[in-house]
């Protein structure tokens, strides 16, 4: 078992595509600031936050439903990259990208949950 949550692999891979969030969010038109830009890097960011939370957490139950949050947080994010394309944000490869990725951040998160639970 990992000593700190960033020793976890679904916190380093969240990290790392927060990281991309960012910089691709970066370019998003300011009349977005305060709500796409700001909804899609929350939801990546409540990812990690999630993961990281439930790393602290005493209780196999809380830390259970904190991990199936971050999970939630996950598709969140993968529908606003689907928003960011039909609004021309980002590029299809882009998207792809982030989406395969997200998705198998998902699944880790599925596995780590399996984990602890054995």
């Amino acid at each position: 078992m990992a000593k700190s949550f960033y020793e976890l692999r679904i916190w380093q891979k969240g990290y790392e595509l927060l990281m991309k969030i960012y910089d691709i969010t970066a370019g998003y038109p300011a009349g977005e600031r305060y709500a796409l830009t700001s909804d899609i890097r929350r939801s990546a960011n409540s990812v990690i936050a999630n993961t990281a939370e439930s790393h602290g957490r005493y209780y196999f139950a809380d830390k259970v439903r904190v991990l199936y949050t971050a999970r939630g947080e996950v598709e969140e994010t993968r529908s606003h990259l689907r928003v960011s394309l039909g609004r021309n944000y980002i590029l299809r490869d882009e998207l792809q990208y982030l989406d395969k990725n997200y998705e198998g951040l998902a699944k880790g998160v599925s596995t780590y949950i399996k984990r602890i639970r054995d």
